[in-house]
């Protein structure tokens, strides 16, 4: 209605110009008694110009003038609605349009572009060219509350105007800024856009990934160690097992002088310490056998309060702590001892004027919003063994570096640097994690996280060294073992406690004397590596095809993981790790013998 007001009132004014502009020529043609012809005709071009006028101008303005009004009451869709036209108005009336058009696709996209910034899911914000924030989306708010700031602001950089006066000046870009609030970390991305002469930022909450490459790169120096232990442990504890052995045969003799027991048995604790040393550097790249049964931690833990007691020594007060009842863990309870043991053993040598050791076993279960903080962690149910001390802390930096191999604060010839190594490889092969809280003078915490065992508690396992007479037989037994030495001492060993042996230097030479006398043998006795395509493993799934009843003692150095668990759990079948002495193999040898058939 007001367009239309305006545009009556023009044509007012245009035709009461017309008039005035027209009386003085009527006036002086009356006065003057002239012809009105030339009068009329005039009038008539000017009806005819008003009409092209109205028709060929008011009208197109009219349209452009209604597009202005749409447009500017939002409506980005409004057009002149002209025909095309070559004329002046008619080129006004498509540069309109396409104005129209360009402002409306510029509208959309910086549409698109505020519902990106705003639905993406990592945090985005813009600063004027003063530094000020003029813009941050949901999930800038959300990062600032994680870390329990009120606003965005509270957790930019400190210099963060600097940096985008910076990046305009240069017109480059600043990357992978971090920071740190608490525990958490940031990491920033700056980018000028010089056209609109602001700065847009990006952040990133890194802590997970950072604990992850953290992770890894601790795995990938273990595995470096285990698998170069891994190199030289068989041909390693072949010798070994060799020293022990024929140690052991010596120090069995009967009235043996003390001059002579005094070095036999430093050569035996030698070899046993070289070998406590092997075993310990394979824990990193898992080749060690793991005899897995459904464990009681009360009673594994418990078993061991007298030894951890006199190994910290008088002056440091020891307690465990344990309820009722606890869920059993899968595990090989030779491991969780030495697990126990060598945190002993450090809060120990953190505790040198004495202080307190607690123990505690706890059932806990972990959750997402756990897993979340801690990313080693896994949700589920666990048996936590919680081991604190009261000794002199860590600081930052050697927490950082307590399970790496060959680390150690202690000093020279006090430490081999593997206790804490060999905690992590035995934790991590058991599935389980393990954290540590510490603080200078303020003592050690360490949770060990094992997981709950789902199936019905199994028995098993290889019985250990221990006092006692050990009992010979009459049975038959096939020794494999590629090292010549060690399989004479083997052999010399089994006859001395009355077996009848044959021999085989490989597994091809194993198969050729069982096809002569497979009816004679009762225990196949093998090295679970062997030269010439035949390991021990392939001989005895061989050989248990053909006899299943056939009871069989693999020994290694280390496990090349070629055994699998379903072998490993045969009724008719134990492990025996290199090195060994005498005593221990008799043993072995008789505790498979005398197991029964399909069973225990």
């Amino acid at each position: 209605m007001r367009n239309l007001l305006r545009f009556s009132t023009i044509r007012m004014k245009l035709v009461g110009t017309v008039m005035l502009l027209t009386m003085p020529a009527l006036l002086f043609m009356y006065i003057y008694d002239l012809p009105m012809t030339g009068f009329v005709v005039g009038i008539l071009a000017l009806a005819a110009a008003w009409m092209g006028g109205e028709f060929f101008v008011r009208h197109q303005v009219q349209a452009m003038t209604r597009m202005a009004q749409k447009i500017d009451s939002g409506d980005l869709t409004a057009r002149t609605g002209l025909r095309d036209s070559d004329d002046e108005i008619g080129y006004l009336a498509k540069i309109f349009d396409r104005m129209a058009e360009s402002l409306e696709q510029r509208i959309k996209e910086r549409e698109k572009l505020v519902a990106f910034a705003q639905l993406n899911p990592y945090a985005a914000m813009e600063f004027s060219a003063e530094g000020e924030m003029t813009y941050f989306n949901d999930a800038t708010q959300k990062l600032s509350l994680s870390v329990q700031r009120a606003h965005p602001r509270e957790i930019l950089p400190e210099n963060t105007s600097n940096i985008v006066r910076e990046c305009l000046i240069s017109g480059r870009s600043k990357m992978n800024l971090e920071t740190k609030i608490g525990d958490r970390t940031f990491s920033w991305s700056f980018h000028p856009m010089l056209a609109s002469f602001v700065v847009q930022c990006y952040a990133e909450d890194i802590t997970t990934r950072l604990s992850l490459e953290a992770q890894l790169r601790q795995s990938q120096k273990m595995e470096s160690v285990g698998l170069l232990a891994a190199g030289v442990a068989h041909d390693f504890n072949n010798i070994l097992t060799i020293i022990q052995g024929h140690t052991s045969v010596l120090l069995a003799r009967p009235a043996l002088t003390d001059d002579v027991v005094g070095p036999l048995q430093a050569i035996f604790f030698a070899a046993e310490r070289a070998a406590n040393l092997t075993r310990q550097l394979l824990m990193f790249s898992r080749k060690n056998v793991m005899q897995s049964r459904s464990l009681d931690l009360c009673d594994t833990i418990g078993h061991l309060g007298k030894m951890v007691q006199r190994l910290i020594g008088e002056n440091i007060a020891f307690q465990i702590v344990a309820p009722e009842t606890l869920p059993p863990v899968l595990g090989d309870s030779g491991m969780i001892e030495q697990v126990v043991m060598n945190l002993a053993v450090n809060a120990r040598d953190a505790m040198p004027a004495g202080g307190k050791l607690l123990i505690e076993l706890a059932p806990v279960e972990i959750t997402p919003d756990y897993v979340e903080m801690r990313p080693i962690a896994f949700v589920g149910f666990f048996v936590r063994l919680r081991v604190t001390d009261t000794g002199t802390g860590m600081d930052a930096t050697t927490l950082n570096h307590i399970f790496e191999p060959f680390f150690t604060t202690k000093e020279v010839g006090k430490g081999t640097g593997l206790g804490l190594a060999t905690v992590y490889a035995i934790v991590k092969q058991h599935q389980g994690w393990i954290e540590v809280s510490s603080e200078p003078g303020q003592g050690t915490i360490f949770d060990v996280f094992l997981p709950v065992d789902p199936r019905a508690p199994a028995t098993g396992g290889l019985a250990n060294d221990s006092e006692g007479s050990v009992m010979g037989g009459t049975e038959t037994i096939l020794v494999v073992e590629d090292e010549s030495d060690l399989r004479e001492l083997t052999r010399a060993i089994l006859e001395r406690y009355g077996y009848n042996v044959l021999e085989a230097p490989t597994g091809k030479a194993a198969l050729e004397v069982w096809s002569k006398s497979s009816n004679e043998i009762d225990l196949l006795l093998t090295d679970m590596v062997m030269p010439e395509g035949i390991s021990g493993v392939n001989l005895a799934e061989s050989l248990l095809r053909d006899r299943p009843d056939l009871k069989i003692v693999f020994t290694s150095g280390y496990s090349s993981q070629e055994i699998s668990e379903e072998l490993l759990s045969h009724p008719q079948l134990l492990f025996l790790q290199k090195p060994y002495g005498h005593a221990t193999l008799g043993k072995v040898v008789r505790q498979c013998l005398d197991k029964k058939s399909g069973g225990a």
